[in-house]
């Protein structure tokens, strides 16, 4: 009897392992393997326009920099959105740092797929073959713009090649099979990224055009902050000239206007991610109101008042008439102070303007990655932080985004770098707020111009009394690694002060 109950347990035991093989392996009705779901160059454009370039999304990097920074201030309907973080409350379980990981992250782990499937694809004719190292060419640059993302906000000095960077991937995460992964230097990255567009600058066809799509322009324009940020001066320059030819500064106001609100006027506009009108894509002016970019549209996040005041020195200035909605009860009421104002929360309404939204989606704008103004304010730093600085060059260019913006004011003379510094801090914080890149620029610039940092007004909170600044030595100038990452992976090293 023992003997047939030995046998009759083996007997269970082996059909348990094939059962359990057999809920692995089974093959859903309908179900197509990757074998067969790609086979041509044409799948491999398929998933590139819809699974890749659709996670193509900087909207972790506007949301978190314009509230923990100075561009919002508590808006009239606000019940309690954002102010921790608004309050500088950052840490490892913080919403906005695990969002910008992991839509970057996402977008690598699509391109690594991408890859993978086009290993299995052989083209037939030379055309094709382009065509197939085109598709890579584009997949590898969105790629290296996630990289220069997450190691931008993820390192404490994106400039010290030997600093601790952010988790190479460079190949598809396996949900099954989780491989613990440890932060590399920032130079592995910058490698990395160098590589992917070096492949791009060689592969991409030159009929690429459409601003929503990786284009040779775009190319230029990720090498271009790339070398900034890593204050390679000569490179960053060489590379936003490029650009610059590429895609010109606008003067236009009209056409500037058009291309905020997606009225099919380019502009100056070097990439932007697609938001159509139609799917659930996520809306960008969500992330300061409930309904719709006006005083009464529930505003719970409104500007700054003191980015408000920069602009409205220069009352013909194009961003001052177009970045705070008509609607606003106070904005063109010289008189008004809301330090005198016990209401000013619910009175004094500085409403977002710069994504109003489509006209069958409201909120909804497609996302302005990588700009012509961004460009020339490249090419400023890099007359002031060259070998040889030439602050008159300099000069020059800060001025001509303000021509461009209507702004009448002398050409600016600077005394020293520090003031060249900080009149280009000034210029990139007008020219290109709320679109996530003021929290970089103070933490790259302030030391330089000479400014504490963050620059809010006492009335931007709804008490009194609450901190207006915090210094760009804060560790909080670092993003945290995400405890959701941590606890996944627990040999990964955690930034100073978390």
């Amino acid at each position: 009897m023992k003997k047939i109950k030995n046998i009759l347990i083996l007997g269970v035991t082996i059909l348990s392992i094939s059962s359990c093989d057999d809920a692995i392996e089974i093959v859903q009705e309908g179900e197509i393997s990757r074998e067969l779901a790609f086979t041509k160059v044409s799948d491999l454009r398929r998933y590139l326009d819809g699974d890749v370039y659709n996670r193509v999304n900087n909207t972790n990097e506007i949301a978190f920099t314009s509230i923990f920074t100075d561009e919002c201030g508590i808006g009239p309907d606000n019940g309690g959105q954002a102010l921790e973080l608004f309050r500088f409350q950052l840490n490892a379980n913080s919403g906005e740092a695990a969002g910008l990981w992991s839509s970057n992250y996402t977008l690598i782990n699509r391109v690594n797929r991408l890859i993978e499937f086009a290993a299995q694809v052989t083209p037939t004719t030379a055309l094709e073959t382009a065509q197939k190292n085109s598709i890579l060419a584009e997949a590898r640059t969105l790629r290296a713009h996630a990289y220069l993302q997450l190691v931008s906000f993820f390192s404490v000095n994106p400039a010290d090649p030997n600093a601790l960077g952010v988790i190479l991937s460079d190949f598809p995460d396996n949900p099954i099979n989780v491989v613990p992964r440890l932060r590399v230097t920032n130079q592995v990255i910058y490698d990395f990224i160098e590589a992917d567009l070096d492949f791009a600058q060689s592969n991409l066809l030159p009929t690429l055009s459409n601003y929503r799509f990786v284009s040779p322009n775009l190319v230029n324009a990720i090498k271009a902050r790339m070398f900034l940020y890593r204050r390679d001066y000569v490179q960053a320059k060489a590379f936003a000239t490029l650009a610059l030819a590429g895609r010109p500064l606008t003067t236009s106001t009209t056409t500037y206007r058009g291309m905020w609100i997606d009225d099919a006027q380019q502009g100056e506009i070097i990439f932007a991610a697609s938001r159509p009108s139609g799917g659930t894509w996520s809306n960008i002016a969500s992330t300061w109101y409930f309904n719709v970019t006006t005083s009464t549209g529930g505003a719970f996040l409104d500007m700054g008042r003191n980015l408000f005041n920069l602009y409205n020195q220069f009352p013909n200035d194009i961003r001052r008439l177009n970045f705070v909605d008509s609607t606003s009860p106070t904005a063109n009421v010289p008189s008004y102070n809301p330090a005198n104002d016990l209401n000013w929360i619910k009175n004094d309404i500085l409403p977002i303007n710069k994504y109003p939204g489509k006209p069958q989606q409201p909120l909804r704008n497609d996302l302005k990655i990588y700009r012509a103004s961004e460009m020339v304010l490249i090419l400023a730093e890099c007359e002031v932080g060259g070998a040889t600085p030439n602050l008159a060059a300099a000069a020059t260019l800060v001025q001509s985004i303000r021509a461009a913006r209507n702004v009448v004011q002398p050409l600016p003379v600077y005394a020293n770098a520090q003031a060249a510094w900080r009149d280009i801090l000034l210029e990139r914080r007008k020219e290109l707020a709320f679109e996530g890149h003021r929290y970089l620029d103070i933490k790259r610039l302030a030391t330089l111009a000479g400014v504490p940092g963050i620059d809010r007004n006492n009335t931007d909170d709804s008490i009194l009394g609450q901190p207006l600044t915090l210094p760009v030595t804060d560790y909080r100038f670092t993003l945290p690694i995400p405890q959701a990452e941590i606890a996944g992976n627990v040999t990964i090293q955690q930034n100073p002060g978390y």
